[in-house]
């Protein structure tokens, strides 16, 4: 169950990321018209935002349906922007931009499966569980390696219609062998009450502002380092998706890394320690050091700590959040981490257009990796010692 799951985040993910190489590409052949840095960070942003808030409903869902319903339906749901994309959307701004709205229901599939997992896994060994999920969002690395080369060597519409074909296979084959854990809980009430309910758990806020830096991070990395990378140091969009994709593969590598020393050390030294190594390595990049040597180190640093950051994010839910509300609690902190990730592109690419610099995003990131370091050593370490909450 854990395996299928992995692959149906990938799977989702995959598709969710599939606008992010496409960017720097579609400005840099004039297709779209005359598009700027900031309309390139909008357009890939755009199924971020709502990937992240359909989390909150999607969660819910799932603790009252179960996975073996979400899951197909979410995968099947995100085939339709993937084949409009790939079949008609391509020489309209506009049309991409309502296209990725709607590509962002791939985004949702995470809050599909933590609540999916834990259920399955008795809570000393959920850490590693749900961090061993969480690699799924490898998804975003396949869309990177394979995305521009398909788009440019084989045709414009392959990309989208090899997603859409895995998608639909991942549909059918979930609806097929998929089943929730025996005993598993249906919590009572209404969507909005529970969500409500759910707010309130104090978990759930300080896992959200926890997770918004690391995952945020890593989405924000994830969908903007190719244009960033292309602008900054001027490398071609095939190479700078490359890059992209390493950074992706180091953090979707450590994120069942941290699950695991979290089980092992506990979350709480698991996120610190990831937290101070973004503080330093945000503030190196922001210096645009040579890439080859000192910023690659910084960038994949980066990776490492947001990557094992993300998985002791959902370690910490594990221990101290009631079984029958997980997947509410994920969808909410699921939300945090995706909305983390919409605004830095855009702030990115508005400091860019009038500074001709990334410092000041990059320095932004430093500052508030050091508040969230602050947080965890002092509020999260309290609550974490406290043990489940209701």
């Amino acid at each position: 169950m854990l395996t299928l799951a992995t692959i149906g985040f990938a799977v989702n993910f995959w598709a969710w990321a599939l606008l992010s190489p496409l960017g720097p590409l579609y400005r840099s052949s004039g297709r779209l018209g005359d598009i700027s840095e900031s309309d390139v960070a909008l357009l890939v942003a755009v199924p971020v935002i709502v990937g992240a808030l359909g989390r909150i409903p999607i969660g819910a869902l799932t603790d009252k349906y179960g996975a073996r319903i979400m899951f197909p339906l979410v995968s099947a749901a995100t085939i339709v922007p993937v084949l409009y994309i790939g079949l008609l959307g391509q020489d309209s701004y506009v049309g991409l931009l309502v296209a990725g709205f709607f590509l962002g229901i791939g985004g949702t599939a995470f809050a599909v499966g933590v609540p999916f997992v834990n259920a399955w896994f008795p809570p000393e060994r959920r850490g590693l569980a749900v961090g061993v999920f969480g690699a799924g969002m490898v998804g975003t690395a396949i869309s990177a390696l394979t995305t521009v080369r398909l788009y440019e060597n084989v045709g414009e519409t392959v990309p989208f219609l090899l997603t859409a074909a895995a998608l639909a296979v991942y549909a059918v084959v979930a609806w097929s062998v998929l089943r929730d854990a025996p005993g598993r809980s249906v919590p009572q009430g209404s969507l909005v009450g529970r969500l409500a309910a759910n707010a309130r758990l104090p978990i759930t806020w300080q896992a959200c502002l926890l997770y918004a830096v690391s995952f945020g991070g890593y989405v924000a990395f994830s969908v903007y380092l190719p244009a960033y990378l292309k602008t900054a140091w001027e490398l071609d969009p095939a190479d700078a998706a490359n890059r992209m994709a390493g950074f992706v593969v180091v953090a979707v590598v450590m994120r069942p890394v941290g699950g695991w020393l979290s089980d092992k050390l506990g979350p709480v030294k698991v996120l610190a320690a990831g937290y101070a190594v973004v503080v330093a390595g945000a503030a190196v990049a922001a210096e645009t050091p040579i890439l080859e040597h000192l910023g690659t180190i910084a960038f994949l640093a980066m990776a490492a700590a947001l990557g094992a950051g993300s998985g002791a994010t959902f370690a910490l839910i594990a221990r101290v959040t009631e079984l029958s509300r997980v997947g509410g609690v994920t969808g909410l902190v699921g939300a945090a981490g995706g909305l983390g990730g919409f605004a830095p592109p855009l702030l990115m690419g508005y400091v860019y257009g009038r500074t001709d610099s990334y410092a000041i995003g990059l320095w932004l990131l430093s500052i508030t990796a050091a508040f969230a370091l602050l947080l965890t050593l002092t509020t999260v370490r309290r609550l974490a010692a406290g043990g489940t909450t209701t």
